[in-house]
């Protein structure tokens, strides 16, 4: 510790022994003790303690009968764990009787203190750090803490109640962990007593009748098995099964989705064999007991198993497909559509699962679709895989929550009733759609969903999200749609439904709402990125009107919608779309939209519109943008000066992105650092470096870079000085260069930029030549900004010194500047 803090820390001690005292919030208690730990981890706890005798001054007065905060006293209780950790401190404190009078029963346990939530897990929390070695262990028999961690699992603290059983885990797994040289028997019966008593616990738990009590041993065996993989663990399932069997026995089974997120913990611990433990046959048994809605989290984890019986497989991939298997049949006009499922079983989930309740139904579908989605890209997916039955259940849930559905069975009509205009289910239904495009299909069902797709997109009655992921939907089957091998044209059959489905995206621009013209203008721009060079496609939009209305919407009142035009628009005009061509309207459409965009730039009052400008722009330089190469330093010029002088950082940032790109257009990229590249020769320059510095200046790109350097955004700043950086690296190398190093522009230059680091920037810096700039740049400790610029705001102040003096400074002040750090 350093001799500042050794001084400044007695008197933090008195203060927090102080009742009368208030501190100043729960976030320096919890610095001081993250402050603690490092000292803790890095030396001896018990030199720490015998050269600050404070410390335990401070831990033997919050024993005093007093009126001591709780949470000081949460904070000292877990300071002593931390120094306990270490066992030869451990024995310190025990020869004052200190830790039995703070985690015994003569401690705050006895309190009325202990019936703040705080101090019961600062209580565990002491315990877990000092539980670390084999004194700790037979402290926790001796003094009682066991029982008590067993009551505290029901605690009405959730977060008390998960730290017992999380510190169970801990403890259980110390006591098997014995000494390297004599290793723990597998025998049940000759385990430590304390595991043993753990171990009782649970059985005596598992055996209960209250489902809270069964929940808890359930949690802690999950915990168990997901964190301890040794040779007793296998012991313990095998001692521990048949109670766990036999809450399959029960009707219903009780604390299901523990039971669930255990077997699934089981079945995923390497250290257990799970053909040797009777697994298997107990996850079997527990798919057939559980119903529908608490099977299917349990049939998707064993899906995901890799090594698992292929019959176990197909029964939990049964289990997952029979809510859909029943909807097939509901809406079934003829026997037997699905082939997924037997028909007397899926009747009976259809009438005991889905039909009761619309809620029940709602969550056992939207779950079962999300379980689906899951496994479709996994490499352990059940194989075949029956996309065409699937393809069908999504196109009748989203015929039946939009009322297009016409079932003939009684079934059919109220499962109708259940789900029509169901936002909920149409969301899960399109993104499970959506990620079926990732496999092919029947023609004849590929055409039901792109008919599907396209009566959502029509219906007035979607709302916002169901039209976005519709959209989203679209574009994913657009992109799987047929093709000729190695090209990336639409078909056909394809370019029928854009004929179709352009005049909706019209409408669609065209809403009142403004979610509903920001999804239509994203579809647009991602059809126009994929397919913009495409004769069909292009056809296709500049026979309609979307070009226009995109160009409308960039003066739209939202400015969401407002971004999202720039962002369409500029890719429209990239594949030349933005206008039909040789249209007597429109003439120099091209060229009015590059000053649509610098004006909304200059003047538009909401960000993310100026953001998307500068990434259209940026996009346009590095593409050669026809609009761009004609006079691209003039270009380069406006857009930096306009930038230049936003309020929005991300607009000056994306500024810098585009200085880049010019930077590297001018110089060449730069190399590869990778030592392992092969780096083809460089040849030499055909100008002088002077020359290719030329329009770097003329453009005042240094300037610009120069005042972002000091910018009050550190992004800004850093971004700044790696484009600095770069371009003293690409011209250190040059010898046909040999600049100045002191003269009167350079040093007016570097006072300037002396002035602009102190915040005066009023001065611009005016032209630049490339021999000041270079002198500039070599003279200034670019490394060490950097650097600076790396570290956090607050380096200075999170020193341990400053924090001591911190929380000394608030001694006195009012408790209504107190905040609480969780």
């Amino acid at each position: 510790m350093d001799p500042e803090c050794s001084q400044l820390l007695p008197a933090l001690c008195a203060v927090l022994a102080d009742p009368r005292q208030p501190m100043a919030d729960d976030t320096c208690l919890e610095k001081l003790l993250d402050w603690f730990k490092t000292i803790t981890e890095a030396g001896s706890s018990l030199l720490l303690l015998q050269e600050n005798p404070c410390l335990v001054e401070l831990l033997c007065h919050v024993l005093k009968p007093q009126d001591l905060s709780s949470r000081v006293l949460s904070f000292s209780l877990r300071l002593t764990g931390v120094f306990a950790a270490q066992e030869d401190c451990f024995q310190y404190l025990q020869q004052g009787e200190l830790l039995p009078r703070l985690f015994g029963e003569a401690g705050p346990l006895g309190g009325a203190a202990w019936t703040a939530p705080t101090v019961r897990s600062g209580w565990i929390q002491g315990l877990r750090s000092l539980a670390q070695h084999p004194s700790a262990l037979h402290f926790l028999a001796d003094c009682g803490a066991v029982d008590t961690i067993f009551s505290l699992q029901g605690d009405s603290s959730l977060f008390v109640a998960s730290a017992a059983g999380q510190l169970l885990v801990h403890i259980l797994s110390l006591s098997m962990r014995g000494p390297a040289e004599r290793p723990p028997s597998l025998q049940a019966d000759d385990w430590p007593a304390c595991a043993q008593k753990i171990v009782g616990h649970i059985e005596e738990s598992l055996r209960s009748t209250a489902a809270p009590q069964i929940t808890q041993a359930l949690n802690v065996l999950t915990t168990t098995f997901g964190h301890c993989h040794d040779p007793w663990t296998q012991v313990l399932w095998v001692r521990l099964h048949p109670l766990v069997a036999a809450l399959l026995e029960k009707d219903p089974v009780p604390a299901a989705h523990s039971l669930v997120d255990l077997l699934l913990s089981v079945a995923r611990s390497p250290g257990l064999s799970s053909s040797s433990c009777g697994l298997w046959e107990m996850l079997a048994q527990t798919l057939s007991h559980l119903s529908p809605t608490q099977a299917g989290l349990l049939a998707l984890g064993i899906l995901k198993l890799q090594n698992c019986p292929q019959a176990l497989r197909a029964q939990a991939f049964a289990v997952l497909l029979q809510p859909l298997a029943c909807v097939l049949k509901a809406t079934a006009q003829g026997p037997g559509p699905s082939g997924l499922l037997d028909s007397t079983s899926a009747d009976s989930v259809t009438a005991d699962i889905l039909l009761p309740s619309k809620a029940a139904c709602v969550g056992l579908l939207c779950r079962t679709l999300a379980h689906l989605e899951l496994l479709l890209p996994l490499p352990q997916r059940p194989c075949p895989w029956p996309q065409a039955p699937l393809l069908g259940a999504a196109v009748t849930l989203l015929q039946l929550c939009g009322g297009s559905g016409s079932p003939a069975s009684d079934e059919g009509r109220q499962l109708c009733a259940l789900l029509l205009g169901c936002v909920r289910v149409q969301r899960a239904a399109l993104d499970f759609l959506g990620t079926l495009s990732q496999e092919t299909g029947p023609p004849e069902l590929v055409t039901q969903v792109f008919a599907v797709l396209l009566e959502y997109l029509r219906n007035p009655d979607s709302s916002p999200t169901v039209l976005k992921k519709a959209f989203q939907a679209t574009f994913r089957w657009l992109l799987s749609s047929p093709r000729t091998p190695g090209c990336s044209d639409l078909d056909s059959h394809a370019l029928l439904f854009l004929r179709e489905l352009l005049p909706v995206l019209q409408k669609r621009l065209c809403s009142p709402c403004w979610e509903v013209r920001d999804s239509g203008l994203e579809f647009l721009t991602q059809m126009t990125r994929r397919w913009g060079g495409q004769a069909g496609f292009r056809h296709a939009l500049l026979a309609s009107e979307v070009p226009r209305l995109t160009e409308q919407l960039l003066r739209d009142p939202e400015s969401y919608v407002r971004a999202s035009a720039v962002t369409a628009m500029g890719q429209l005009s990239s594949q030349g779309l933005c206008v039909p061509a040789a249209s007597p309207e429109h003439p120099g459409g091209q060229q009015s939209l590059l000053g649509e965009l610098l004006h909304i730039l200059s003047t538009d009052s909401e960000g993310f519109p100026r953001r998307a400008v500068m990434q259209v722009f940026t996009q346009w330089l590095r593409d050669s943008h026809a609009d761009v190469v004609g006079d691209t330093e003039q270009f380069v010029a406006g857009v930096l000066q306009v930038a230049g002088q936003d309020l929005d950082w991300e607009v000056r940032a994306q500024g810098l992105e585009l200085a880049l790109v010019f930077l590297e257009q001018t110089l060449g990229p730069p190399r590869s650092h990778c030592p392992y590249a092969v780096t083809p020769p460089v040849a030499a320059p055909a100008s002088p470096l002077t020359q290719a510095l030329q329009p770097l200046c003329r453009v005042r790109l240094f300037e610009f870079a120069f005042r972002a350097l000091f910018d009050c955004d550190r992004p800004v700043a850093q971004k700044s000085c790696d484009l600095l950086l770069l371009l003293r690296a690409k011209t250190a190398s040059s010898s046909s260069l040999q600049e100045p190093r002191s003269s009167p522009d350079v040093a007016s230059v570097e006072a300037a930029l002396q002035r602009w680091r102190a915040g005066d920037q009023a001065q611009p810096l005016g032209d630049l030549e490339p021999e000041v700039v270079l002198a500039v740049l070599r003279s200034m400790d670019l490394e060490g900004l950097r650097g600076a610029l790396a570290e956090s705001s607050d380096h200075v102040e999170k020193s341990p010194q400053s924090l001591l003096q911190d929380m000394l400074a608030t001694v006195g002040i009012l408790g209504e500047n107190e905040a609480d750090c969780y």
